[in-house]
């Protein structure tokens, strides 16, 4: 699904895509502070599910940037935030999707999204998308993915981690096991688990995503989705920031040294 945000106020904005987030995590956002950008975005796209816009703006306020965007996408999902209840009835008439009184919450913005007026096209290829901030989380169209065993998920969240670069059989049991050692029964869980990963996300339609090799395995990085990629490719943008506060696949105990190097950019991520 794909969602745009569109307030002037800097701080409303980044409030508005935090929540988003929390509201749907495998959601691809983009965040406008003016309307002008928010359709310079657009033109360029072949579609838009939801557009989450504030009313009272300079320039161009949100009811005609509205009738902008549902000209370019005639079943856009319209969702309007504002702190004024006066425009409902405008905005109504525009067959609006939603309308949300400020201030806005994850919980407000999950049930706009549970009753949109137009449901998002799922016909085009499925996408994986992983969430590493705070908890790793993974999601197959907006559906958590269920491994059948707790070591898949976090083998899938290292291969993440390496952004692409192949990750050998001994690497994977130093980072999943800390009592890893050669003669260990790690081994042959670890082809259980292998096994598992390549098997439930062929099954969900994504399993070219992973790279296998004799004794490696590694990912697609263009193929996923991830809040990761997307805080290093865009690093300095504005609003990047509300990307990454500090928590990073918390679950997990190797987790807590990449942070330092996520604060950096990701330049020694590749080095263990």
């Amino acid at each position: 699904m794909t969602i745009i945000a569109i307030d002037d106020e800097k701080l409303a904005l980044e409030g508005l895509m935090t929540e988003i987030a929390l509201a749907a995590p495998e959601a691809e956002i983009h965040g406008f502070r003016n309307g002008a950008d928010a359709l310079s975005f657009c033109k360029d796209r072949d579609s838009v599910d939801v557009a989450f816009c504030d009313i009272e703006m300079k320039k161009m306020n949100g009811l005609m940037l509205g009738e902008e965007l549902l000209k370019r996408f005639p079943r856009l999902n319209l969702i309007y935030t504002t702190g004024f209840s006066e425009y409902a009835v405008d905005a109504i008439d525009m067959r609006c999707s939603g309308y949300i009184l400020k201030p806005i919450n994850a919980e407000k913005i999950r049930r706009e999204l549970d009753h949109l007026r137009h449901q998002p096209d799922e016909s085009g290829p499925r996408r994986l998308y992983a969430r590493t901030f705070g908890k790793f989380e993974v999601f197959v169209d907006g559906r958590p993915v269920q491994f059948h065993y707790q070591k898949t998920k976090e083998l899938l969240a290292l291969l993440i981690d390496r952004r692409g670069g192949m990750c050998s059989n001994a690497e994977i049991l130093e980072n999943l096991w800390e009592d890893y050692d050669l003669e260990s029964s790690h081994i042959s869980y670890l082809k259980n688990i292998r096994r598992d990963l390549i098997t439930v996300l062929e099954e969900a339609g994504c399993g070219d995503c992973i790279v296998r090799s004799r004794g490696e395995l590694g990912i697609l990085k263009d193929m996923i989705d991830c809040d990761l990629f997307d805080y290093l490719d865009n690093r300095g943008m504005e609003g990047s920031d509300r990307l990454f506060r500090g928590e990073y696949m918390s679950q997990y105990s190797w987790g807590e040294y990449r942070i330092g190097s996520i604060m950096r950019g990701g330049e020694d991520m590749d080095e263990y």
